[in-house]
């Protein structure tokens, strides 16, 4: 059975984990020893995982190894790999992961050779032996004969994530721009008119109409007498005073206003394929 890379297989396989990459995780043993990380995952033609590519780093001199899925215990909460029981002395005794190699039959049973003994307390639970798995051959043999390697571990219970996506609105305040308000000063030629009086001194001389002798006596001839009048005239007093003319005030007001937008989303619903007449309890759907 042909065994494809994960995301050979699975294009987009980071949307459907939504930022849990398997690929990105730490593998350790339960005891919290760290011996390597995922590189990669191989899976079968039905899409199943089969195998984990390790790489080992500074703890085995590098080298790349696959563990099968059912050895380990992937924890997304802790972004980390759980494996029991493996040590320097198996990685050693492993055959080499190389991506441009393929993985054929005999590959698998160099690592089932070694990983069968590590599965061995699994066949209390299952009830099968392990040394019936040697009378498979290439012909014959299936992933689900052997399913403490290939399973995926529920001794402790296994959560499938179903993701949807929402749309989460914001706001950004940004400056748009501002207003400066100031005063210059312009000139222009004012025009006032006042009224002024001036007094003018008029003369008059008249001939007596009925003129008539005086005695005389009578006639009183003064050398020197002098009749005063005081004369007066306005000029106009023009002066600048500055007044209020107006007054300006400013302020700010925000409006609101209502953005629609519309995107796309997608949600992921669960398929529960069974068969035979298991007891399924499904509770509704959240």
């Amino acid at each position: 059975m042909p065994l494809i890379k994960l995301e050979d297989y699975y294009p987009n396989y980071r949307e459907t984990f939504s930022g849990d990459d398997i690929k990105k995780l730490d593998l350790y043993t339960e005891g919290g020893d760290k011996v390597g990380s995922v590189h990669d995952v191989l899976v079968d033609n039905n899409g199943r995982f089969r195998y984990l590519v390790i790489d080992t780093g500074t703890w085995a001199f590098g080298k790349k190894i696959l563990l099968p899925v059912g050895l380990s215990r992937i924890d997304y909460e802790q972004h980390r790999v759980f494996v029991d029981g493996l040590n320097k002395e198996q990685v050693q005794n492993l055959p080499a992961y190389n991506e441009n190699q393929a993985v054929d039959y005999d590959y698998e049973e160099q690592l089932r050779g070694v990983y069968r003994p590590l599965a061995s307390t699994a066949t209390a639970d299952t009830g099968e032996s392990i040394l019936a798995a040697q009378s498979y051959n290439r012909d014959t043999y299936n992933y689900d004969r052997e399913p403490y390697l290939y399973d995926i571990n529920e001794g402790e219970g296994q959560t499938l994530r179903l993701y949807e996506e929402r749309l989460i609105a914001n706001k950004e305040r940004h400056k748009v721009g501002e207003v400066a308000v100031s005063k210059r000063v312009e000139t222009e030629t004012a025009r006032v008119s006042v009224s002024v009086e001036k007094e003018r001194i008029v003369i008059e001389r008249n001939t007596p109409a009925d003129a008539r002798a005086i005695i005389p006596n009578d006639a009183d001839f003064q050398a020197g007498e002098v009749a005063r009048m005081e004369v007066y005239e306005e000029s106009a007093n023009i002066q600048k005073q500055a007044f209020v003319r107006e007054e300006v005030s400013f302020r700010k007001e925000v409006e609101h206003h209502t953005v629609d937008a519309e995107e796309t989303v997608r949600r992921e619903e669960l398929d529960i394929n069974t068969e035979g007449n298991p007891v399924v309890d499904n509770p509704n759907r959240i």
